[in-house]
């Protein structure tokens, strides 16, 4: 299950700044959200979700990252964000939404980043219950 987390972690990370690269071209280019956008929208947060279903399934087997709770406060971050957004731009699909999009997806990417660094991801590792 570690590698699995691993790689379900990796690839939200390479596809946030596939995210973050596309939605500034559309912004550059001053086009408009496109409904492809969109889907990837949602995969991307269902891919978060993913990835946190993978960290309950072994923290209900017993496994344990070294920061257990900052582990969900991110990854429940990773999930609601983008939907959230979207919500307060309320639908909008202008160059404003796509610049916000861009930066909040290299934001997430950062931020994943981040946790990969400090360890908050991984190793998980048996621990007290």
């Amino acid at each position: 299950m570690n590698d699995i987390h691993g790689i379900l972690f990796n690839a939200h990370i390479l596809f946030s700044i596939i995210m973050g690269v596309w939605s500034a071209l559309m912004a550059a280019r001053n086009h408009t959200i496109s409904g492809n956008f969109w889907g990837a929208v949602a995969t991307l947060t269902i891919m978060a979700a993913l990835v946190m279903v993978v960290g309950v399934v072994m923290t209900i087997q017993g496994l344990r990252p070294e920061r257990l709770l900052t582990y969900y406060l991110y990854m429940a971050w990773l999930v609601v964000i983008m939907p959230g957004l979207f919500t307060l731009l309320r639908g909008r699909d202008d160059r404003s939404a796509a610049i916000a999009f861009s930066l909040l997806s290299f934001f997430n990417a950062t931020t994943s980043i981040s946790m990969w660094q400090r360890n908050i991801i991984g190793p998980w590792l048996p621990g007290n219950a």
